[in-house]
């Protein structure tokens, strides 16, 4: 009986944590949307598909979902030179955007789970905040 017990508060109490992040990430996305809206839509498109050999797409990005870290460093301190995303290479330039660590969460999330893609975990301020130049 004490198992039963123990085991359904430790599934209440998962169940609870995950609503609550899911909430979390789905009140970041509305705000990241906003972000993305003002900040890269024109080079990245509504849809996040890009501009063919100029800018590169965020939509189902292999470049997003494997190299996280890089990723927000882009959107952090911009981004220069050689990049490759989905096998085609881009060679542009992506000035720094200016954003607040907060903002860059909240883009980040959306970004990242938004257009076929699927982050793993949540984008935190915590995780922004340790990425340096």
């Amino acid at each position: 009986m004490k198992f039963l017990l123990s085991s359904y508060l430790l599934i209440v109490s998962c169940l609870a944590y995950f609503m609550m992040q899911d909430k979390e990430l789905k009140e970041s996305m509305q705000r990241g949307k906003e972000i993305y809206t003002d900040f890269c839509i024109t080079c990245h498109l509504a849809n996040g598909e890009g501009v063919e050999n100029t800018f590169p797409p965020l939509a189902k990005s292999d470049y997003l979902m494997n190299s996280r870290e890089a990723s927000i460093k882009g959107v952090k301190y911009g981004q220069r030179g050689p990049l490759v995303v989905n096998g085609v290479t881009y060679d542009n330039t992506m000035m720094p955007l200016g954003l607040e660590n907060e903002e860059i969460v909240d883009v980040m999330n959306y970004v990242l789970n938004s257009w076929g893609n699927s982050g793993a975990k949540m984008v935190t301020l915590e995780e922004v905040n340790t990425i340096v130049k």
